[in-house]
């Protein structure tokens, strides 16, 4: 089985946040007559800055260090400039124990195949790519995804067949859970999306999309040794694990998107 590109993934890591520092204090002018003045405050006396101007300045554009010790050696898709944020809109995948039991099986199994795969900090379907926007359009791109969203139902979907991707650089490989019953949900959650996107002139989702939660990753592409018969042993744990069919079926419930260090939530009807 050839894998399946890879949506939705951002290489960056969170913006970082700078401190702005402020200093209060006045030097001591001497007087001219015959009165003397009172004295400024000695550096060491210096009154106390208030919060409202430490933290005047936190919310402005910061402009992040690309550090790939950071993220696990991971390479940006696109490079970083300020005023830009990496942005992707998705539904989040809520776990549950038996969810977290069947995904540490699948992980351990695969890791003998592939040692360094790592397993996701945190699990979603991608429902666009990631795309880049200016500070000053985030508020807005959020607002028409709200509008986009208000009258869509909420929906059942189950996401069981084990299939290995890679993103479209092919410089990253993930193990994943592909959706098999809710996918006509997820292309009408799209073609919203994509008009949003549109919209501000961004690009739309792909062709023929494979919506899956992604389970664990690695860097480079290692689809030949996960492909074949990793996989087919992959799948044979899931379709062996108890009830898979009520484990892995989920709730979509909320849209959500991410751009920068945002985050910005959207509950289905």
């Amino acid at each position: 089985m050839s894998a399946a590109p890879l949506v939705g993934y951002s290489s960056s890591g969170s913006e970082d946040e700078d401190e702005a520092e402020a200093e209060a204090g006045a030097q001591a002018r001497p007087g001219t007559g015959g009165c003397r003045r009172a004295q400024s405050p000695l550096p060491s006396q210096r009154l106390p800055v208030p919060d409202s101007v430490l933290h005047m300045f936190l919310d402005t554009e910061e402009e992040p260090e690309d550090d790939r010790e950071k993220h696990g050696g991971r390479v940006r898709t696109f490079p970083h400039e300020r005023g830009n944020w990496a942005t992707h809109v998705y539904v989040p995948y809520e776990t549950r124990e038996e969810f977290l039991d069947l995904l540490d099986m699948l992980l351990s199994h695969a890791q003998t195949y592939v040692p360094r795969l790592v397993q996701m900090e945190a699990f979603h379907l991608s429902l666009s790519q990631s795309v880049v926007l200016r500070h000053h359009w985030i508020l807005p791109f959020v607002q028409a995804l709200k509008d986009r969203m208000a009258s869509f139902p909420r929906f059942f979907f189950t996401a069981n067949r084990v299939k290995i991707y890679t993103n479209q650089e092919k410089t990253r490989t993930f193990v994943g859970l592909e959706v098999t019953s809710g996918h006509a949900q997820f292309l009408d959650l799209v073609s919203e999306v994509d008009r949003v996107m549109e919209e501000f002139d961004l690009t739309t989702f792909y062709q023929d999309p494979s919506f899956h939660v992604s389970l664990a990753w690695c860097v480079g592409d290692a689809r030949l040794p996960l492909e074949g018969r990793c996989l087919r042993e992959l799948q044979n744990i899931v379709d062996e694990f108890e009830d898979p069919e009520m484990v892995l079926r989920a709730h979509a419930e909320l849209i959500r998107c991410k751009s920068g260090n945002k985050f910005f939530s959207m509950p289905l009807k």
